[in-house]
């Protein structure tokens, strides 16, 4: 039998190995307004496929379908990324599976580097060799497959090689458990890891400090945040989710953000349909439309960007919760009134299909 034979709806699976479900029906026409049907959703602890994804066998057998035909069928990767340099420091985002990024990040100066969520071993080694570095450090940001799947391909090539982590997900290869706070050195490089749960219990965002190269602070935020969206709360509640969005946005407007994912396209288009008269997310659909087109990568963003047009980030604007239709009731906290916004949101988002 076969891998996807396993699995009950495998087109599911798939979205959850990115971090997102497969929609409802595609938004339809009406009267030349674009209408979204939003029926109740599944919730998603009872997603088809969830668990034996995340905490089975069956899961990484999965994956390893899924890394075999992402080779197949992007040879050279999904998008044409660049490097971003600053003096001291270069950060490499490396394409993989079919959407993915990892991300290898260099102390030009001694030559020690780290990655972040290698996702396709091969890729990632390739780019290693490329570079003439060493990998001294993997920092995994959750346990999903397609972020951690090629731990121990790659800690097997790379003796001195720590894999980092939260104890509280079931990370592969996990030398190096870390608390929320806690710094990390690589050469000159320092991370710090930030508990961000929601996504999984134990999902953690990775800092690097930019200061001393004269840089803003790197986000590196697997699937707590992506390019006007963000992850799916599989392991959460709204109001965990919330949370975790602020420590994010608590970096400030100019850290710069490098997503788990490319989906800037889609949720850039969802988002749209929410707020009709956006002028800085419509700018940044057309940019990212023509980025697209040329299959050319959307990340970095900076934060302060992101509040202006990621819904997700946007829970305390009035023009977004009057476009859901929603009110502060009268004595309702206001971190509760956003926990609700962001979970009609996702529940939107959850239902929509970009076409």
């Amino acid at each position: 039998m076969s891998v996807m034979a396993l699995f009950p709806v495998p087109s599911q699976i798939a979205a959850v190995q990115n971090g997102e479900v497969s929609p409802s029906p595609a938004a339809h026409m009406h009267g030349g307004t674009t209408c979204l049907p939003f029926p109740r959703p599944v919730p998603s602890s009872l997603i088809p496929g969830y668990s034996l994804y995340a905490r089975t066998r069956l899961g990484y057998l999965f994956y390893q379908r899924q890394v075999k035909k992402a080779r197949e069928r992007y040879p050279h990767g999904h998008s044409v990324s660049q490097p971003y340099c600053f003096p001291g420091v270069k950060i490499l985002p490396i394409p993989v599976l079919s959407n993915n990024y990892s991300y290898l990040v260099i102390d030009t100066g001694s030559g020690q580097a780290a990655v972040i969520d290698p996702s396709d071993p091969l890729a990632v080694q390739a780019a290693i060799e490329e570079e003439g570095v060493m990998l001294e450090a993997i920092f995994c940001t959750h346990k999903h497959w397609d972020h951690s799947g090629g731990n121990e391909a790659l800690c097997q090539k790379h003796s001195s090689c720590r894999v980092y982590g939260s104890a509280l997900d079931a990370i592969p290869q996990l030398t190096n458990p870390l608390a929320d706070r806690e710094k990390v050195s690589v050469g000159c490089l320092t991370f710090e890891a930030l508990a961000t749960p929601g996504h999984t219990v134990g999902h953690m965002v990775y800092v690097l400090d930019g200061e001393p190269f004269g840089s803003p602070p790197c986000l590196f935020s697997g699937d707590l945040l992506f390019l006007a969206g963000c992850g799916r709360p599989f392991e959460g509640s709204p109001e965990t989710m919330l949370a975790s969005l602020d420590v994010a946005v608590g970096l400030g407007e100019d850290a710069l953000l490098w997503p788990g994912h490319e989906y800037a396209l889609e949720c850039l288009t969802f988002a749209s349909l929410l707020e009709l008269d956006n002028s800085a997310l419509e700018q940044k659909l057309q940019w990212a439309v023509q980025q697209r087109q040329e299959k050319r990568s959307t990340c970095p963003s900076t934060l302060g960007e992101e509040q202006t047009y990621n819904p997700f980030l946007r829970t305390h604007r009035p023009e977004l919760q009057e476009a859901l239709g929603l009110w502060q009731r009268g004595g309702e906290d206001s971190d509760a009134f956003r926990a609700r916004v962001l979970k009609e949101v996702r529940r939107r988002k959850d239902l929509y299909q970009a076409t």
